[in-house]
């Protein structure tokens, strides 16, 4: 059996969700995101959005414990077919302590997914900056000036920031938006 592609595999989410509520899955809705979790174990969209809708559900004849260990597996599958992405670490995190009593495995996986977020966004305003900075309009100069001082505050030990900035600063310099540092 050939694996579903990723159009085919969104396709049977969007059904899922509309067989249902987003606040209260109907048994059939259920039905069906877990058959795409056996289908697809690694599709971390439906892993994450049948754990939500468990955590919503109470379903008939299904003990709190065993909806509460369904909902903690597929949220690991998740962080691991995420490569341990922030989304899937915050809420395997969340879960954790709330459901589960685990403060110090929760902090750990906070941590874990705020550094994560924090990797992601210092590469994005640095990628958005360079982006500005290469546009060289008055306005895209000014926008990565502007996001260059916020950036340089959060991440001071930061070269790619560092260097996108004063890669914007010499552009703005050259455009006439700032004045020149010819010494």
């Amino acid at each position: 059996m050939a694996h579903p592609s990723l159009d085919e595999l969104m396709v049977r989410m969007r059904e899922a969700r509309e067989a249902g509520s987003s606040n209260a899955a109907s048994p059939e809705q259920l039905q069906q995101l877990r058959a795409l979790v056996r289908e697809c174990p690694a599709f971390t969209p439906n892993l994450l959005e049948l754990s939500r809708l468990l955590r919503l559900t109470d379903e008939p004849g299904v003990g709190s414990e065993e909806a509460l260990a369904e909902i903690q597996r597929l949220l690991e599958q998740a962080v691991q077919a995420s490569g341990r992405g922030a989304p899937a670490l915050l809420e395997l995190a969340h879960f954790m302590y709330v459901f589960r009593n685990s403060p110090e495995l929760a902090e750990t996986l906070f941590e874990e997914s705020a550094a994560s977020a924090l990797h992601a966004l210092e590469n994005s305003w640095a990628g958005l900056i360079d982006f500005w900075s290469t546009e060289r309009t008055k306005d895209t100069l000014q926008k990565a000036l502007k996001l260059g001082e916020l950036a340089e505050r959060v991440f001071p030990a930061s070269s790619r920031i560092l260097n996108a900035v004063d890669d914007a600063r010499e552009k703005a310099a050259r455009a006439g938006l700032l004045p020149r540092n010819d010494g």
